[in-house]
């Protein structure tokens, strides 16, 4: 099977696509944070009118090279049931038997879309919420701050799903000394709760896509919840983590995406990918298609 980038609104995308016909599903779709979602990518040059001070006191200059930016505000039932819920009732649809679907949200909505997630997949099919945390950028003074994403859990069957436990990235524990040598060597398997942080501003991993998320993340749900040759979907593809973290676990992807900006970033990050087939736009980087 090719690797297959959709640029195109994903609803349509959806309802052509196969019942049954993909292991595992990741999300992250925009969060209703009622803000502009913006990310700048600079780049700094040597300049004795600089704006700022670098090694041994030397002088540099900021240079502003693009900003991508997109409108994340929705009414509450429009976001829920107009926008989310038709997505949601295809991903279901989509799904093999013994699949998994991961939803990646905020604290905003999250608790609405347990509730929209449980009437389309069954309570009993609700796997695990899944925390990640991370201490990066400002801090509110007048409450507790918001450091913190959710990642909710649905299993198409209870009864039978693919979970490759072995498979799964070891972290330090906590207090190794209470543990023994051994198993404080062989590290210890992620609860629900993971502290990771997000992608630096300055990182090698950054794409300048606003809401890009860290390899290590997708990495550890690609290990957990399939198998090298699934197939697996991201329908707000974004920055194309999802698609590149298969692409190192020989997996095979499905992105969609509606935005031009995605798809230069995805052009871009993907032009050293062999066997990846565009639907609806011409890569401007990508030499193998």
């Amino acid at each position: 099977m090719k690797n297959i980038i959709y640029f195109s609104d994903n609803l349509k995308i959806l309802k052509k696509m196969a019942g049954e016909s993909v292991d595992l599903i990741y999300i992250d779709p925009p969060f209703n944070t009622k803000k502009v979602q913006k990310r700048t990518t600079l780049k700094t040059i040597r300049d004795q009118k600089g704006d700022r001070t670098g090694f041994k006191g030397a002088s540099y200059k900021t240079i502003e090279l693009e900003t991508i930016n997109y409108e994340d505000s929705f009414g509450h039932d429009e976001y829920i049931n107009d926008f989310l819920k038709p997505r949601l009732l295809e991903a279901y649809r989509i799904l093999k038997p013994h699949g998994s679907f991961y939803f990646h949200i905020d604290y905003r909505e999250v608790h609405y879309c347990k509730i929209l997630l449980d009437m389309i997949f069954g309570r009993e099919s609700f796997l695990n919420e899944i925390i990640w945390a991370y201490d990066y950028g400002g801090k509110s003074k007048n409450k507790w701050p918001a450091k913190h994403d959710n990642i909710l859990v649905y299993v198409k069957n209870p009864k039978e799903y693919t979970f490759n436990v072995e498979d799964i990235d070891r972290i330090p524990y906590m207090a190794p000394n209470l543990v023994g040598p051994e198993k404080a060597a062989k590290g210890k398997l992620p609860t629900d709760t993971w502290w990771h942080t997000i992608v630096a501003t300055g990182g090698k991993e950054k794409t300048g896509y606003p809401t890009q998320k860290p390899l290590n993340i997708l990495e550890r749900i690609i290990r957990a919840s399939s198998n090298p040759g699934d197939v697996v979907l991201d329908f707000f593809a974004g920055s194309g983590t999802t698609g590149e973290s298969c692409y190192k676990l020989k997996r095979n992807f499905i992105l969609i995406d509606k935005s031009i900006q995605a798809m230069e970033v995805l052009s871009k990050r993907f032009s050293h990918m062999s066997n990846i087939e565009w639907r609806g736009y011409e890569p401007k980087y990508s030499k193998t298609r």
